[in-house]
């Protein structure tokens, strides 16, 4: 029964980082950088939209931005078919790829960091392995002696 438990929570905190959904701005054709806004966010389908892509097109006009979800194996494809094409004069494209929330939009500058405001940095999987090797050795202590 113990170890029906012990498999069961296993599989539970193993399984709970797969289904991943990442957030990205979505847009068509939008000129100075204008679809960066809380409207034009959404949410990717899960394990099968797992980037951000951002195409640059120069044109006779400006600069037009396309924003949207995009599988990792498209994306990549996409940016580096274009890569020749990316050249920032008129008639270039430009496509780049990201996997963090909202990364499509615009850059941001990063702050300094500093001794006072960088926290710990936690390694989930260890803690994770930590807790389960916990359970498991509690686990072992309900386990009758013969």
């Amino acid at each position: 029964m113990c170890l029906l438990i012990f498999a069961t929570l296993f599989g539970v905190l193993l399984d709970a980082g797969d289904a991943l959904q990442i957030q990205c701005y979505q847009c068509e054709e939008m000129k100075h950088n204008d679809c960066s806004t809380p409207e034009y966010i959404v949410n990717c389908t899960v394990n099968v939209q797992d980037m951000c892509q951002k195409e640059v097109l120069v044109k006779p006009d400006g600069i037009h931005y396309r924003k949207s979800c995009a599988s990792s194996g498209a994306c990549l494809i996409a940016s580096s078919g274009y890569q020749q094409f990316c050249t920032g004069r008129l008639n270039s494209v430009c496509i780049s790829c990201c996997n963090t929330p909202l990364c499509n939009g615009p850059r941001r500058k990063r702050p300094v960091p500093s001794a006072a405001t960088s926290g710990p940095r936690t390694n989930r999987p260890l803690l994770l392995l930590l807790l389960l090797l916990l359970l498991f050795t509690f686990l072992l202590t309900l386990l009758p002696v013969t």
